[in-house]
């Protein structure tokens, strides 16, 4: 079967002296997200989403927080830039990626082109090939209660002819 799909999600809270970092790019707030790397939710579930497409399981499992300091604190991009190599390994490409952040805060818009291009730039295609789209939940759960940022992705990849 030439073509598999695959789902990411992620999920991390706000704290206080972090920068934010959505897409890969630093978002201007007042409070950044928790995590042993930058804690870039958004390229956390696409990594999740390209891993399980190409059935090599999980971020957790590829780049453990359990291996001492090699990867705390670490520029998602590079994590992102490892998870599309381990898939072109495999004889994979990517087809099309759509990411849906949920963040009540802060407003994200005006930075979506930009996440757009930064992850086209890293996975090495065309910026046409990712869709990024932001949404509040309307002040329900922790997301509405500001006390963190989920982000959902979903991938089309399909197997390279010239494998």
């Amino acid at each position: 079967m030439p073509f598999r799909v695959g789902l990411g999600y992620d999920v991390h809270q706000f704290a206080p002296d972090r920068e934010l970092w959505l897409g890969g790019i630093r978002v201007p707030h007042d409070k950044g997200l928790l995590g042993h790397s930058d804690a870039d939710v958004l390229i956390h579930a696409l990594c999740d989403a390209l891993l399980g497409a190409a059935n090599l399981r999980d971020i957790g499992y590829q780049f453990p927080d359990t291996n001492g300091n090699e990867y705390e604190g670490i520029d998602s991009k590079i994590l992102l830039r490892k998870t599309m190599q381990l898939l072109r390994d495999k004889g994979y490409e990517l087809t099309n990626a759509d990411c849906t952040v949920c963040a009540q805060i802060p407003k994200l818009q005006p930075y979506i082109e930009q996440m757009k291009q930064c992850m086209a730039t890293v996975l090495d295609t065309d910026v046409e090939n990712i869709s990024v789209k932001a949404t509040t939940t309307e002040h329900l759960g922790f997301v509405g209660r500001e006390e963190g940022i989920a982000a959902y992705a979903v991938v089309l990849i399909e197997k390279s002819n010239l494998q």
